[in-house]
């Protein structure tokens, strides 16, 4: 991984947009730094088409579509996509999957919430599940004490053994039944959305990220970068992220964010 400064003149020329994790990415220490926010602003004034790309569920990406200076959002690992329509004065939502699917997918998903609690009785559900369609996320670091890797480890298990896809971010592991992740829902929005051909997309967006779960991100963007702390997963990682900020989470950002908007016009 390359620092951050060493970012051309060419490849800051050619960004459109920039995709972004959430957690540890954008927010530092659970919060959003005052540092990031300004920074996400200042890249919104500047022109560029902003995308938080989150394992975080529906009820926040609802708010976020609708309140923050962002162009849609990818939620829940890829579940769907939502963006705020200013001419029409409406949120718009895409779901990969049709409303009577959800019911039989939550079903799996509460018998596998029921063994993960069994098997590694110091994770819990998180805190924002109520507000989740289509994953379960179980918290091994928001709200309880750093669960080990071996305990991490065993959660995954839970998921594989009952055919889920799963991931593992900073604070969570999310499992859903589909063949989606983030890179596949971003795909489909940066197409449908703003007409992006993939190759084309690839080349015009940053991807901004710090985890395992956004390694999907990293593998197919050139231009990928890593706040600090993805340095704890770097052993996880085949694909890590090209480049790395000095600062961690949302100071992170805000590195990068002054790097990409200093010579646009």
């Amino acid at each position: 991984m390359k620092p951050i400064k060493d970012l051309s003149a060419g490849e800051i020329s050619s960004i459109k947009g920039v995709l972004f994790d959430i957690d540890d990415t954008f927010t530092l220490d659970g919060r959003i730094p005052a540092e990031a926010f300004s920074a996400l602003w200042k890249m919104h004034n500047s022109g560029l088409i902003l995308v938080p790309i989150t394992g975080r569920p529906a009820g926040w990406c609802d708010h976020i579509a609708r309140m923050w200076p962002v162009d849609g959002i990818v939620g829940e690992n890829g579940a769907f996509y939502y963006y705020y329509s200013e001419e029409n004065r409406e949120l718009r939502r895409r779901y990969l999957f049709a409303p009577d699917e959800v019911k039989e997918k939550r079903q799996l998903l509460e018998k596998i919430k029921g063994e993960v609690l069994r098997r590694v009785p110091r994770a819990i559900i998180s805190a924002d599940q109520h507000f989740r369609l289509f994953d379960l996320a179980i918290d091994f670091a928001e709200d309880v004490p750093q669960l080990t890797q071996e305990e991490i480890g065993e959660i995954c298990r839970v998921f594989e053994e009952h055919g889920a896809t799963f991931k593992v971010s900073s604070i969570h592991v999310n499992g859903w039944f589909g063949a989606y992740n983030k890179r596949t829902t971003t795909k489909l929005f940066l197409k449908e959305r703003f007409g992006f051909e993939w190759e084309d997309a690839r080349r015009s967006f940053v991807f901004i990220g710090d985890s395992p779960n956004d390694e999907p991100m990293f593998e197919v963007f050139p231009v990928s970068v890593g706040v600090a702390n993805v340095s704890r997963f770097v052993d996880m990682l085949n694909s890590p992220p090209a480049y790395i900020t000095t600062a961690q989470g949302g100071l992170g950002f805000a590195e990068m964010a002054d790097i990409i908007v200093k010579d646009r016009v």
